[in-house]
């Protein structure tokens, strides 16, 4: 028997005022293991559709379920505690070391402090830490390091599914290549299910399996990068020229400057 989707959106309405739906019968599967990227200009949808994977949003009406459960079925706190969750602020507890912020989840989980510490040292060398950064606290780090941060406790639990929700827009773009190429290795290190909300095609493009556009609440494409290439919706195929814009502007600044 086929295992079901890991995360299953069916005839999804969402409303926050009596204008359009800020989801419009949304149908989507993401599958065990996929990259999935989700894209598309402010206001249409994104972030609504990831906070009702983690139930921080409800739907007005429609199905949603996680590995076949209806979530409506689910604790929403126990929910939470076994999904991975990294977002633009990153939220790291200003008054609490690196290792304490990584250990949260395991910490409400009722992990002892030894299983703990072992997991907040091992994550640290997974994001690429070394272990002196255990002992610091989230102002003494850049941008970067509190992100890798946010990164190693989102996943602390061993949660299945990891929700991205534009985490590396507010850095430098050298160190949100990086981060970025780090998120696909772990994806894929750690066998997850993941979903990135992104306004960036580059990056959707960079480092997604298959990316869905998003525009006013309703999906307009679905597919691989290759797919979306070959695109026939304006809207899509103007997206889909942003990155290759971008690089022309580049190299013509290059050529300027005799670069």
């Amino acid at each position: 028997m086929d295992k079901p989707p890991a995360i299953s959106f069916a005839d999804i309405v969402k409303r926050y005022d009596e204008t359009r739906p800020a989801l419009d019968r949304v149908t989507l599967d993401v599958r065990l293991g996929e990259f999935l990227a989700v894209v598309g200009p402010s206001g249409s949808g994104k972030t609504t559709l990831l906070r009702m994977i983690n139930r921080l949003s409800e739907p007005d009406s429609g199905t949603l379920k996680i590995g076949g459960e209806d979530i409506r079925t689910l604790d929403p706190i126990a929910l939470r505690r076994r999904i991975g969750y990294v977002f633009q602020g990153v939220g790291l507890f200003p008054h609490l070391t690196v290792a304490e912020n990584i250990a949260i989840t395991p910490r409400l989980l009722g992990w002892d402090a030894a299983k703990r510490t072992a997991r907040a040292q091992a994550l640290l060398s997974l994001v690429q830490l070394s272990e002196n950064y255990a002992t610091r606290f989230p102002h003494q780090l850049s941008g970067g390091e509190r992100q890798r941060v946010g990164l190693a406790r989102a996943i602390a639990a061993k949660p299945d599914i990891m929700l991205m929700d534009e985490p590396f827009s507010a850095l430098d773009s050298l160190t949100r290549d990086t981060l970025g190429q780090d998120c696909k290795r772990l994806h894929k290190e750690l066998g997850l299910t993941s979903v990135l909300i992104t306004h960036d095609m580059l990056e959707a493009l960079l480092l997604a399996d298959r990316i869905v556009v998003m525009r006013e609440g309703t999906l307009v494409a679905d597919g691989t990068p290759a797919d979306l290439m070959k695109h026939q919706d304006a809207f899509v195929r103007e997206l889909m020229q942003t990155p290759r814009r971008h690089a022309a502007q580049l190299n013509a600044f290059l050529a300027g400057n005799g670069a």
